[in-house]
């Protein structure tokens, strides 16, 4: 397959909800020098966040045409909340339809974290939420028929009317959400949805002796890029690499640092 000049590794197509500020920056620092985007979006003119999820997924094949005939090796679609209103069967024959249409591996990002739970062998997980009660509960039923036993829950939903309840979310209200599940009896935790700031709140977990936390992002991450290579060595060594901040810690820390600083 032929390569693109800023992504000799591999170029990623990936879908991203309409008003999404979290997913090509959180993209951009996790996957390693090589590999690059090339960015879709997903719109709907529906008034509330359920409506618009399913819109998204029921326009998704359709969409994909925004890449033409661009070199990609996978595609991303970086939304959860649209799996778990769909459900998990509905959502896996969706994915067999987009990959037959876009002529490589789809991935959502509800596949990819269940992907990275059976790789670390998680079985009673924690979910840390930015959603609405009503969406988190729907997402409990999602994960169960995954096949997981979520023994705890935190949520952080933002009430204050930014442009967006989960978008407008900082990394100091997600770290909260993660504290609260550090002392449970969980194998591992996730934070749930592509909206909500991760990166963060992860590299602070990996530094402390609780549940090793992923985040939907960080799975879709890592998943695509063991699509995108035709899987790895060792899927699991990589994985562990992306939870403890390999390489993109480094990143963060230097670009919030040259923010700081009012460097270009």
């Amino acid at each position: 397959m032929e390569t693109v000049e800023y992504g000799p590794r591999g170029l990623i197509g990936v879908m991203t909800p309409q008003a999404n500020t979290t997913v090509e920056p959180e993209f951009y620092l996790m996957w390693p020098p090589g590999y690059a985007m090339i960015n879709g979006r997903l719109t709907s003119p529906k008034k509330t966040i359920e409506e618009r999820l399913v819109d998204y997924y029921d326009a998704l094949e359709s969409e994909l045409v925004q890449f033409a005939n661009a070199p990609i090796k996978a595609v991303a679609v970086a939304c959860t909340g649209a799996s778990y209103l769909v459900g998990a069967k509905k959502e896996a024959e969706l994915v067999a339809r987009w990959t037959a249409k876009a002529g490589v591996p789809v991935i959502t990002a509800g596949i990819a974290v269940a992907q990275a739970f059976r790789a670390m062998g998680a079985k009673r997980i924690g979910l840390a939420s930015p959603y609405p009660p009503g969406l988190t509960e729907i997402s409990v039923g999602y994960w169960n028929d995954m096949g997981f036993d979520v023994g705890a829950v935190a949520g952080t939903f933002n009430t204050d009317p930014a442009f967006h309840p989960i978008y407008s979310l900082t990394a100091d209200s997600a770290d909260e959400c993660l504290l609260a599940l550090d002392a449970k009896d969980i194998d591992a935790i996730v934070m749930l949805g592509t909206g909500m700031p991760t990166l963060e709140p992860i590299a602070r977990a990996a530094k402390r002796s609780g549940p090793p936390v992923i985040s939907c992002m960080l799975a879709l991450a890592w998943a695509t890029l063991e699509a995108a290579d035709g899987g790895s060595a060792d899927p699991l060594a990589r994985l562990k690499g992306f939870i403890a901040g390999d390489g993109w810690a480094e990143r963060l820390a230097a670009q919030k640092a040259g923010a700081a600083a009012g460097r270009p």
